[in-house]
C-alpha cells in the first residue's frame, strides 16, 4: 500500500509534534519548526504545517488557511473504551463521547490546533 499524505493546518508545530507522537503513536520524521514538521503512523504520514509555512500564507482572495472544521484522519483501534480512558487522563480535548452505530463505534477528540481525529473500532 502506498502512503497517504495528509496536511493538517497547526498553531504550533512543537505541540503537535509532542500530541501525535505521545498521544497516538505517530513517529516523527523531519521537525522544521515553526514552520512545518511531518509525522507518520503507518500508511499515514501527517504534514503539520505551521502558520509560517507555504501552506499557511494567505489565498488570492485573502482566505487564510487555519485549523479546525470535521474533515478529519481515521485511526482504527483495538479498544476504545481503553483509549477513551487513557487520552482522557492525558488531558485530550474530546469533541463527542463514544458514539455506536452500524460499523462500530468512534468518538472524535482534537489535536493542540483545534483539528479533529476519529478513533473507530470496527464492529467484530
Amino acid at each position: 500500500m502506498a502512503t497517504v499524505n495528509v496536511r493538517y493546518m497547526v498553531h504550533d508545530t512543537k505541540a503537535a509534534i509532542a500530541f501525535y507522537t505521545t498521544a497516538l503513536g505517530f513517529r516523527l520524521i523531519s521537525d522544521r519548526s515553526p514552520a512545518f514538521a511531518d509525522v507518520e503512523r503507518g500508511d499515514l504520514r501527517l504534514l503539520l504545517a505551521g502558520p509560517t509555512s507555504s501552506a499557511g500564507r494567505p489565498m488570492p482572495d485573502g482566505r487564510k488557511p487555519a485549523p479546525g472544521g470535521w474533515n478529519r484522519i481515521e485511526l482504527i483501534v483495538d479498544d476504545i473504551e481503553a483509549e477513551v480512558a487513557r487520552l482522557h487522563a492525558a488531558g485530550v480535548v474530546f469533541r463527542s463521547d463514544i458514539v455506536r452505530g452500524p460499523g462500530g463505534a468512534q468518538v472524535v477528540i482534537d489535536d493542540p490546533s483545534g483539528n479533529p481525529i476519529e478513533l473507530f473500532k470496527p464492529r467484530s
